[in-house]
């Protein structure tokens, strides 16, 4: 597999289950990099931002990817989304919604806000495992993700 770099996938979810099903079809379809799992839109705005806890840049770097669900408690994915994408450090970060959202309105209003990808969240393990092995083989074996930011800038 051809990572592209050693900068993590931030996945922004939830719940554990879909965090577990998520980890497990990674491992199945062989992508080999790091996962970093944030459980709400503060702690990923805070990770992204390296606040609180995450203060350390070298400890917790800017992931190369960032799989967003919408539904989150406190500040959701629509909102985590906008911040990102006026930030001008971490707006060319890849953002894939991962959602059980499946209203045109939601896809529509999360691309014109600059997300790349809009993902229903697979409801069986084969689907699962099909839509996984479409993600690595465009965002990891055809698509070339950013390495770290600003380096890029």
């Amino acid at each position: 597999m051809n990572a592209g770099s050693e900068a993590p996938i931030l996945l922004v979810e939830d719940s554990e289950e879909d965090v577990e099903l998520i980890k497990w079809a990674f491992r199945k379809v062989n992508i080999l990099v790091p996962m970093i799992r944030c459980s709400d839109g503060n702690e990923a705005l805070d990770y992204l931002y390296h606040r609180e806890e995450f203060s350390d840049p070298s400890s917790f770097p800017r992931p190369s990817l960032i799989l967003l669900d919408l539904d989150l408690v406190s500040v959701d994915g629509f909102e985590v989304l906008q911040e990102i994408k006026k930030s001008e450090d971490l707006r060319m970060i890849p953002i894939v919604i991962w959602t059980t959202f499946s209203d045109a309105q939601y896809v529509t209003e999360t691309m014109l806000q600059g997300a790349s990808s809009y993902i229903l969240k697979p409801m069986n393990i084969n689907h699962l495992l099909a839509v996984v092995k479409t993600l690595k083989l465009y965002w990891f074996d055809c698509g070339i993700l950013p390495k770290t930011l600003p380096d890029y800038l």
